[in-house]
């Protein structure tokens, strides 16, 4: 086969390893710099141009675009789509996972679990806002924020309450999520491929923090998760519409919670955790899914 994948930095972890394993099994792969395609959009030959060549006679496409270009390379992608090629994630789904609010209505609409979660333009009603969510110590996160940043948590009411006024003064848009404090700063990533979670990792949040992001000096760990906990990871892949994802959940007292879906989840945390070969496991859905006509959206939506 003849792979293309959509990445800016290709010394990456993932990015190599997704290279290796489909090397390893005879396919041609070629990382595209995201960033420096150009497109012809046009109703009888869509074209992409990269680097003065058009490129074409690829099978599939794997996309791992950074969330700060989401809107440029889902534009690329759906180009592919357009071109019959294969995308191992769709652009309508990258694009759902990527927007916080409507991913959390989209779950919170399949009944799967979830933080209580407040959302407002104004704040006006801070007060009622937070008693909403269970009162404090609460969760503000920015809807744009990934990888821990820009997620605060609020101990006391005041403080909650000034964080909230603080962010709408500088017209951000934020979520204010319930704080789970039996999750002890710990949550569980759980790898999606197709149907099945192929590996879960428990990540441990530094000393005093209550984020677990590994970018912030969580650590990893293998994890054997519960049937609910892997039901619900799959579920919310599949509500996403994602082929792969990385499943992001918490333990409370009233089950798992998903807090994110991630449509470009990073390998090397748990690959390294797991001892498994996901690289090789993606490479190997792709040669068994990867056929023309077989994108739902064929770059529509």
């Amino acid at each position: 086969m003849k792979i293309a994948m959509l990445a800016r930095n290709p010394n990456l972890y993932s990015h190599r390893r997704l290279v290796e394993a489909a090397e390893e099994r005879g396919h041609e792969i070629e990382i595209i710099d995201t960033l420096k395609v150009y497109i012809n959009i046009t109703s009888h030959k869509p074209e992409i141009r990269y680097q003065g060549r058009v490129l074409d006679g690829f099978d599939a496409v794997i996309p791992r675009i950074g969330a700060s270009i989401t809107f440029f390379g889902t534009a690329v992608l759906r180009q592919f789509e357009m071109m019959n090629v294969w995308p191992l994630n769709e652009s309508v789904a990258i694009s759902r996972s990527r927007d916080k609010l409507r991913s959390l209505q989209l779950l919170a609409r399949k009944g799967i679990g979830l933080p209580i979660t407040g959302f407002a333009h104004s704040s006006k009603h801070s007060d009622d806002l937070i008693e909403m969510v269970g009162g404090a110590p609460a969760v503000v996160k920015l809807l744009e924020g990934t990888q821990g940043v820009g997620v605060v948590l609020g101990e006391t009411h005041d403080s909650l309450k000034s964080i909230i006024e603080a962010f709408r003064g500088a017209k951000v848009h934020i979520l204010v999520q319930e704080y789970i404090k039996e999750a002890k700063g710990a949550d569980l990533r759980c790898l999606v491929i197709g149907d099945k979670v192929v590996a879960a990792m428990k990540r441990q949040g530094p000393k005093d923090s209550f984020r677990s992001n590994l970018h912030r000096g969580g650590t990893a760990s293998t994890i054997k998760i519960t049937p609910e906990e892997r039901s619900t990871a799959v579920r919310a892949a599949k509500t996403m519409g994602l082929n792969v994802a990385g499943v992001d959940m918490l333990r409370s007292n009233h089950g798992p919670v998903v807090m994110e879906v991630n449509s470009t989840p990073g390998l090397e945390g748990i690959e390294n955790a797991t001892g498994k070969d996901i690289a090789g496991q993606i490479i190997q859905f792709i040669e068994t899914n990867a056929k023309p006509g077989k994108t739902r959206t064929r770059g529509r939506g």
